[in-house]
């Protein structure tokens, strides 16, 4: 079933099934009756990332919460998606921009990592994972995709495993076409290493192409922003390898 973009969705963390009854945050509550002018009686979409999509209506709402009464499902649960996704963090405004796309195109996990020529020391993951939930709630997403610890490049590929596949933003790669390689991995599973504002150093590009696991894959002739890069590669893997693929089949 298709999702429903006329209602307004919300994520809460609690179990959803048939007349449970559940609370928002005080944040959720502000929202509901300030800026989407809902009363009481109106009705409201609830996902957790577990237990599908289901249709709520609001018992009672004051300045604290809202108190939601589960109806029906509307949506069953979707599985998560497989494709994980490795990225060196952003300055702030791209990293939002940069999070809440890697939601919409398809990613099941979001893994920072530090490399040479990252330029954020410290990551502030509430607001990354609140993105996350902020792109769900708007796009019709059900399954959430899980935000880990930022871990230094030459550990992540340490710890890689041996059955995924790992697509790496190669700007020194020797061809402008991704697609031959990427149509090599129809039924790989597949990870994404984007690098910083900064590119990769040599040294890194250097190690990651010396990794059998690794597939180095151009984005085009032009230079791309680190985070229109992050955009483009996981459009390209979704179409060549990805769901969209199995979406146009099916």
């Amino acid at each position: 079933m298709r999702a429903n973009y006329k209602m307004q969705r919300l994520y809460l963390a609690d179990d959803l099934s048939p007349e449970a009854e559940v609370e928002t945050t005080r944040e959720q509550a502000h929202y509901l009756a300030h800026v989407m002018r809902m009363r009481e009686g109106g009705q409201v979409l609830l996902f957790n990332g577990r237990d599908g999509e289901w249709l709520a209506q609001i018992g009672a709402l004051s300045k604290k919460s809202a108190r939601l009464f589960v109806r029906e499902q509307t949506r069953l649960q979707t599985p998560q998606p497989d494709l994980l996704y490795c990225f060196a963090p952003l300055k702030q405004g791209r990293l939002d921009y940069l999070v809440q796309k890697a939601v919409e195109m398809g990613a099941g996990d979001l893994q920072p990592v530090v490399t040479q020529h990252t330029q954020v020391p410290k990551l502030g993951l509430p607001r990354l994972q609140a993105n996350v939930i902020e792109a769900a709630e708007q796009c019709g997403v059900l399954s959430i995709p899980a935000v880990h610890e930022p871990i230094k490049l030459d550990r992540l590929v340490a710890d890689w495993e041996e059955d995924r596949r790992l697509v790496f933003c190669d700007e020194d790669a020797s061809t402008n076409d991704p697609l031959e390689a990427l149509l090599a991995l129809r039924d790989a599973r597949l990870g994404l290493l984007v690098g910083p504002e900064g590119g990769f150093s040599e040294a890194e590009r250097k190690m990651l192409r010396a990794l059998p696991f690794v597939v180095p894959i151009p984005l085009g002739p032009r230079i791309l922003r680190a985070d229109t890069a992050a955009v483009a590669a996981l459009a390209l893997i979704q179409a060549a390898a990805g769901d969209w693929r199995d979406m146009v089949t099916a």
